[in-house]
């Protein structure tokens, strides 16, 4: 099993940090996105994010507000991203000082080599945290 974790600040509240990375439906067509769908709704909802070389097929697993954490994992084993067995989990932390660090974190088994599964996923990790930072704070 690989770990990879990406822990960033953001300068906004827990709050605001949370309602952008939690929305669990919030994902957006553009850029590599082509498409996007959604089933159901809170813990055990499915969402399909289509890609130009195949789906990704992901599902809520917790998603507690109190605790500032969400887990979600990947369902199938055809996804594009180079790795199975993926979970991974975002914990929103107020830092006292108006600032909210982000920690997240997966583990999988690499599809190929480590090193350019490693690369995929933390781009996705900081990709996802800069759209939250930049909705936040411009």
């Amino acid at each position: 099993m690989t770990t990879t974790q990406v822990v960033e600040t953001i300068a906004a509240s827990a709050d605001a940090v949370w309602d952008q990375l939690s929305d669990f439906a919030g994902i957006e067509v553009g850029g590599p996105i082509e498409s996007f769908e959604i089933e159901g709704e809170g813990v055990g909802a499915v969402r399909t994010i289509g890609l130009a070389n195949g789906v990704v097929i992901e599902r809520l697993d917790i998603h507690d507000a109190a605790a500032g954490t969400f887990t979600y994992s990947i369902l199938n084993d055809d996804s594009p991203l180079p790795v199975t067995g993926y979970s991974a989990t975002v914990i929103i932390i107020d830092t006292g000082d108006g600032n909210t660090t982000v920690e997240w974190t997966g583990t999988y088994e690499p599809q190929g080599p480590e090193e350019a599964a490693v690369a995929v996923v933390t781009g996705i990790y900081t990709g996802a945290i800069a759209r939250a930072r930049d909705a936040l704070t411009s």
